[in-house]
């Protein structure tokens, strides 16, 4: 992933350097579970693990005649031994390496975005709370429907995290796994007793059943979990991008001293970190798919997901951990306008309030079809002249003879539509 999108901590964890640490690691811990075995010199594996080394240009310089990473990496490792060098990469296949090196990775990377997730929705909880009474106009279509709060708005938001953290726990698991069943996954050269060992020592659990790759299934709904983060957060950084219009202007960006909207228009303030979660969400739904194709592998295995993993692995965490971070300072320093939300709900003359006159008029003894046919008119008379709602209905003898004016005068109250805010942050684990 290019630097512009990196945060150092998890860019680092998909170095070479890294890469290649991990896959030593494996190299000497399964050797350490042969010793536990009697089957290798428990010197020699000493020997091993204070010896064992790498220098990356020489794993290259190798590769370019073998035509084979792990080959290349094992040759250069036994460069740094003795005798005891016949030992390294004893029983193993390639991928018992790479696979649960790449588990170890996996958890390495998981680790920070699980602390991401936890951060981000607290920063959410947190401006839900604050907002928790503040009276906006919903829109459903892009029209003005009903008044609800900008609090409620985040608490969905709220809520969709904490699905996103349960289906990532979930998918989490199912990555962080190392297999060591040799070449087609039969433990035909090496015991299973290795691979618990060598699983138990990274903090990954070992897969129960494999062929000579670990299955890809797993992978193809850890990148569906991360794809449905992305696109989570695309929908909040969307209906930021909504909300900042000029002519609603209800939430804007932070925007810093100094900073520039556009080189030729010096009056612009742009959501362009809100747009730029948009596009990032479409790079990581790109890798699903990726992620998905990777599944239907020949046989016991080939080798066509490789290449695309070692893509989508590094680009995807890397991508999540950048969103989660971006976004969730874009949330919190969010600059919101209550009195802009008041004004856009009362530029369409009362109109949201057309339901609570219907049902009001149904409660007073009109069918539901006798009350509608009365206020839809009213509604229309209104928005198409301009005017206001209400004294539509007070000159009405229809509505004035059921209800009376303080009855009118609570029909047009927004606060109505707050009454049930508690109870619905108790629902989702927002109370006090």
């Amino acid at each position: 992933m290019i630097d512009r999108y990196s945060r150092p901590e998890m860019a680092n964890i998909w170095t070479e350097e890294n890469k290649y640490r991990a896959w030593l690691e494996v190299e000497i811990l399964a050797d350490e579970a042969w010793a536990e075995l009697g089957e290798i010199p428990k010197e020699d594996v000493a020997l091993i693990r204070e010896k064992a080394d790498f220098d990356i240009d020489r794993i290259l310089e190798i590769e370019q005649e073998t035509r084979h990473d792990v080959v290349a990496f094992t040759r250069a490792v036994s460069e740094t031994l003795g005798e005891e060098r016949k030992w390294v990469h004893y029983g193993l296949t390639s991928t018992d390496v790479v696979d649960t090196a790449y588990g170890y990775l996996y958890k390495q990377a998981n680790d920070i975005i699980r602390r991401d997730l936890e951060n981000f929705t607290n920063i959410i909880a947190d401006k839900a709370k604050e907002h928790k009474f503040t009276i906006m106009m919903g829109r459903t279509h892009g029209v003005h429907a009903e008044p609800t709060t900008f609090g409620l708005k985040l608490a969905t938001w709220y809520s969709e995290m904490k699905r996103n953290i349960e289906r990532f726990e979930h998918a989490a698991a199912g990555v962080e796994a190392g297999k060591i069943s040799g070449a087609v996954g039969n433990f035909a050269n090496i015991p299973p007793f290795v691979e618990k060992y060598v699983c138990d020592k990274l903090g990954i659990r070992a897969q129960e059943i494999s062929t000579q790759v670990l299955p890809r299934d797993l992978h193809a709904e850890y990148f569906a979990v991360l794809a449905s983060i992305a696109t989570s957060i695309e929908r909040m950084a969307t209906e930021i991008r909504g909300l900042q219009k000029s002519e609603q202007r209800e939430v804007e960006e932070f925007f810093a001293k100094g900073q520039k909207g556009s080189s030729a228009m010096p009056h612009k303030r742009n959501p362009i970190g809100s747009e730029n979660m948009t596009g990032l969400a479409r790079v990581i739904r790109g890798h699903m798919v990726t992620a998905y194709e990777n599944v239907a592998l020949w046989h016991e295995r080939d080798i066509s997901h490789s290449s695309a993993e070692r893509i989508i692995a590094p680009d995807t965490t890397i991508l999540i951990d950048y969103m989660l971070n971006r976004f969730g300072n874009i949330v919190k320093n969010l600059t919101v306008f209550p009195e802009n939300m008041i004004r856009n709900m009362n530029s369409t003359f009362g109109l949201i309030f057309s339901q609570r006159a219907m049902l009001a008029l149904i409660e007073k003894g009109m069918t539901r079809e006798q009350a509608y046919d009365l206020v839809q008119p009213k509604t229309a008379q209104s928005w198409d002249n301009q005017v206001d709602f209400k004294p539509l209905l007070e000159a009405d003898p229809e509505v004035t003879s059921r209800l009376t004016q303080e009855e009118i005068d609570e029909i047009f109250n927004p606060t109505y539509y707050t009454k049930r805010v508690n109870e619905i942050f108790e629902r989702i684990g927002l109370g006090d």
